[in-house]
């Protein structure tokens, strides 16, 4: 249908990843949030080991990397990101403890209780928050961590547009306290729930737009490429508009 709208998963993978590409993150986050989030993990030696689900170009890994004295592993399926990646551990002076390898979140390539945490930004949606949790835990050391954000709901009843939209884009999505009963149920004790701060959408979505025009430009007349950016910009506009019903939470949980 001419006027309908589309989610991002309903894209080429090759389009999606070719846009972003090329960004230090490709999600919503920060520097700043992601050690915030750090703060709530105990124990981490230079004997540790953690692997980042769904790395991208590493932005959270390399923040990591640099603030903890462990062995980091990030696993993406998208070689050009891992690519990025490594030249990013190189840049930084992390590649002897900050690598990555081409793999898939549902099939990890680590033995069981061979982590000490478990951190995922913006990703664990491709597998599904329960899926991944429950799947996930068996490569954790008894007491290990898990860290990841998941789109959530803040309240009980949202507009019908934005129901719609994400009901279809992530009908995983759901409320706070239905989060952490998963958390719970997948074999975790929840350590911390905490919201994203607005500015984590703004930034990302302002950084974006200035993509946006060049993107279309590289990809003059593919009629996919016109949908998908005007999809984009559709969720940024919806973001605006209804920021309060949902956002961005960093659920941190150690298994039990």
């Amino acid at each position: 249908m001419k006027n309908e709208k589309h989610t991002i998963h309903e894209f080429d993978l090759n389009i999606i990843y070719d846009f972003f590409s090329n960004t230090a993150r490709q999600g919503p986050g920060s520097p700043e949030e992601t050690l915030k989030a750090l703060s709530f993990v105990d124990g981490l030696t230079e004997k540790s080991k953690i692997a980042d689900i769904g790395c991208g170009t590493g932005g959270q890994s390399m923040v990591l990397g640099e603030n903890t004295p462990c062995e980091i592993i990030g696993v993406d399926v998208w070689p050009d990101f891992i690519k990025q990646f490594n030249q990013n551990a190189q840049i930084k002076n992390l590649q002897k403890r900050v690598k990555g390898i081409v793999g898939n979140m549902e099939s990890l390539p680590f033995k069981e209780e061979e982590l000490d945490l478990i951190w995922s930004e913006g990703a664990i949606y491709n597998i599904g928050f329960e899926r991944g949790l429950s799947e996930w835990r068996k490569f954790l050391k008894p007491g290990g961590y898990i860290a990841v954000t998941e789109n959530t709901w803040f309240s009980e009843v949202r507009p019908a547009e934005i129901q719609d939209f994400w009901q279809k884009a992530y009908p995983e999505i759901d409320t706070i306290p239905n989060k952490v009963a998963q958390m719970q149920k997948a074999g975790y004790l929840p350590i911390a729930t905490y919201i994203l701060p607005e500015t984590i959408w703004t930034d990302y979505y302002a950084s974006q737009n200035l993509r946006l025009e060049p993107f279309l430009k590289k990809h003059n007349g593919n009629k996919m490429v016109e949908e998908f950016i005007a999809s984009q910009r559709y969720e940024a506009e919806l973001f605006y508009k209804y920021k309060a019903y949902y956002g961005y939470m960093f659920y941190i949980g150690k298994k039990i």
